[in-house]
């Protein structure tokens, strides 16, 4: 963090993370470096009575409806020993068709700057996407740290992100607005670039033969084309 400080002294840092990381020796430490945080916050008793008039509400809604339906609202909150001061809550009311479905987060941001619904909504589980892009890096071998070196592991990181950045890049340039678009790129992976092809070079040019039968070569031609200068 001080190095992050030291190069960008006015950047706004927030940590967002799960109820694994909701401990009070890293929300004071946050609170004492000036950085935000959106944790989640496991769910108990205590936590659920509060969220009881939401819950109620919402399961009321689920029942005019029949579909699911979502309360949210806010509350300081304080556990009885091991949180060393009140902290803002955000809480989700969700009733299903299975039941009841409470969420919470607690946070430093304020509700001038995020309102319960768009913290949650919009900020908070915005972090499963974020995991999945993470998952997705697995594809390209970010996976094998097997190395015996630490600098060997971080060397392959380094370049498993910069292919996962240009595969990015090519799905969201060459692939727009095909089928392809909202692909995982381990599918883009074997079916654009593990493909049988013949390669004959000339003083001129390079040229590639695909298989007539190559089932995607419309989609290979379209995204060739979207990326040429």
């Amino acid at each position: 963090m001080a190095q992050l400080r030291q190069r960008w002294p006015e950047v706004r840092i927030v940590l967002r993370a799960d109820s694994g990381f909701c401990r009070e020796e890293l929300m004071a430490w946050c609170e004492a470096n000036t950085v935000d945080y959106a944790f989640g916050l496991a769910r108990n008793q205590r936590l659920q009575r509060i969220l009881g008039a939401q819950m109620h509400q919402a399961q009321r809604m689920h029942q005019s409806s029949g579909k699911p339906a979502r309360v949210f609202t806010e509350f300081q909150y304080q556990t009885k020993k091991s949180w060393s001061r009140a902290r803002r809550v955000v809480a989700k009311a969700e009733y299903l068709d299975k039941g009841e479905n409470p969420r919470f987060v607690v946070t430093s941001l304020t509700p001038e700057q995020w309102s319960p619904q768009d913290l949650y909504e919009k900020f908070y589980c915005a972090r499963g996407e974020m995991e999945n892009r993470i998952k997705e890096q697995m594809s390209l071998f970010a996976d094998r740290l097997s190395t015996d070196e630490m600098k060997g592991n971080q060397l392959r990181l380094y370049f498993s992100a910069l292919a996962y950045t240009l595969m990015e890049a090519l799905r969201r340039l060459g692939l727009k607005g095909t089928e392809w678009a909202q692909a995982q790129v381990d599918t883009i992976r074997l079916k654009l670039f593990k493909i049988g092809a013949i390669v004959r070079i000339s003083v001129r040019r390079i040229l590639l033969q695909l298989s007539s039968t190559y089932p995607w070569k419309d989609l290979f031609a379209q995204a060739f084309h979207a990326l040429r200068c």
